[in-house]
């Protein structure tokens, strides 16, 4: 798969354009034999009205667009509408995170239709991604919420929680939503803080992975264990603890940077 960012379609071409089509928080996909893809619809030969689409770029030499349909829009034959979500390590890693590029900007289309300083109907900037307002001439770009996740270290033990907000019993590592003037590494600490009662160290950039419930970016880091004894935020988490790879927990599925953190945690204990 080649793909091409871009915010305005400059040329048709000759291949017919492909779409990313939602439901309000559902994609449209194909199921075969338990397997799952995006499929490639022409709208032209569907019964399939537009509520909405937003240019993403090129795909393959092809125009592609994020669609959202209207809510009474029923599945072609043979399709679902699923949650994007378990889709992750499902379908192609290529194809979600495109496919989470054009969830995350359909929800800012929809949910900035109307200027927040005045109220005005917004526009499309020709220029760049982002709306503005032919009013007040107010500028909104797509939001990006950045968030923190820590694999935090204790000699041959990673520490993992059971979040409240969990649908299922797994553990993972410590996520937090970065505040306003805060650096990264301050909210790894805060964050730690306030989920688990503990103090860190040596916090290290790991790596970072777009994630589009509905607009957050990942940002991950390792850190080791300086002092402290867990106590944890009841309205946040069930548990915590300290697990080595011969006890680990049920952990949250592959493809996440989550688990890029645990599997790293696993391998390089395993190394030692």
């Amino acid at each position: 798969m080649f793909f091409e960012s871009g915010f305005s379609c400059q040329d048709e071409g000759d291949a017919p354009e492909y779409f990313l089509l939602f439901k309000e928080d559902k994609i449209l996909a194909l199921e075969d034999k338990g397997q799952f893809f995006l499929p490639d619809v022409d709208l032209n030969k569907l019964n399939i009205r537009l509520v909405r689409k937003q240019y993403l770029g090129r795909l393959n030499s092809r125009s592609c667009y994020a669609g959202e349909l209207a809510l009474d829009t029923v599945a072609p034959e043979g399709m679902l509408f699923c949650d994007l979500r378990p889709l992750l390590g499902q379908i192609q890693d290529d194809f979600f995170i495109l496919a989470g590029k054009a969830y995350q900007i359909l929800h800012w289309d929809r949910t900035h239709q109307y200027c927040s300083r005045c109220g005005a109907h917004t526009e499309n900037k020709i220029d760049e991604r982002a709306k503005i307002c032919p009013s007040c001439g107010l500028i909104n770009y797509p939001r990006i919420s950045p968030a923190i996740i820590v694999a935090i270290i204790r000699d041959n033990q990673i520490l993992l929680a059971q979040g409240r907000r969990f649908k299922t019993n797994f553990y993972s590592v410590l996520a937090g939503f970065v505040e306003p003037g805060e650096t990264f590494e301050e909210c790894v600490q805060r964050e730690v803080g306030e989920e688990v009662n503990l103090k860190v160290k040596n916090i290290k950039y790991f790596g970072s992975q777009p994630w589009p419930f509905p607009d957050s970016l990942m940002v991950g880091f390792t850190a080791e264990y300086d002092s402290g004894d867990i106590n944890i935020d009841k309205r946040e988490l069930l548990n915590a603890g300290w697990f080595t790879v011969e006890q680990l927990p049920l952990l949250p599925s592959s493809g996440s940077i989550a688990r890029c953190l645990i599997d790293w945690f696993i391998q390089t204990t395993s190394h030692k």
